[in-house]
């Protein structure tokens, strides 16, 4: 009996913690995406509301989005997390382009929780943390960090 109790807590932390020991990490809008094998360059950036530098950041992420479609996947953590409604009533204010994690994959990383906004992750096409960038970032900045790998 307490190994099934231990079992089904088990499930249920990995239910609600949103991924998988492979790193599995669902969208608010649907879908998800595997951080172990992700095919693509990856641009994890947290981003919230309130933060004046965030907002000035979105249009640039959302055109590397576009340009770079087939090389780049730019996904979203706000930092606030909010209840699903709030957190898709701010997307659209901001105009964010791009979709965003329930869950922050940061422990993924071992990497510590976000001090600054903004802050962006950039990961490789098979899952490497490549760099950690702290502050505003322009299409052009992350472009430049890309082409050099």
């Amino acid at each position: 009996m307490k190994k099934f109790i231990f079992i089904l807590y088990s499930a249920i932390f990995l239910l609600q913690s949103g991924c998988s020991n492979k790193g599995v990490f669902e969208f608010f809008e649907g879908g998800s995406l595997d951080f172990g094998d992700p095919g693509k360059f990856v641009i994890v950036n947290y981003w919230a509301k309130w933060c004046a530098p965030c907002r000035e950041e979105i249009p640039e992420l959302n055109e590397l989005q576009q340009d770079f479609l087939n090389e780049v996947f730019v996904v979203g953590v706000n930092y606030d997390q909010p209840n699903e409604d709030i957190l898709m009533k701010e997307k659209e204010l901001l105009k964010v382009g791009f979709p965003t994690l329930k869950y922050d994959p940061r422990s993924y990383f071992g990497l510590p929780p976000v001090s600054v906004l903004p802050e962006t992750l950039i990961i490789d096409h098979d899952g490497t943390l490549l760099h950690r960038l702290i502050g505003p970032q322009t299409k052009s900045s992350i472009e430049s960090l890309i082409i050099g790998e």
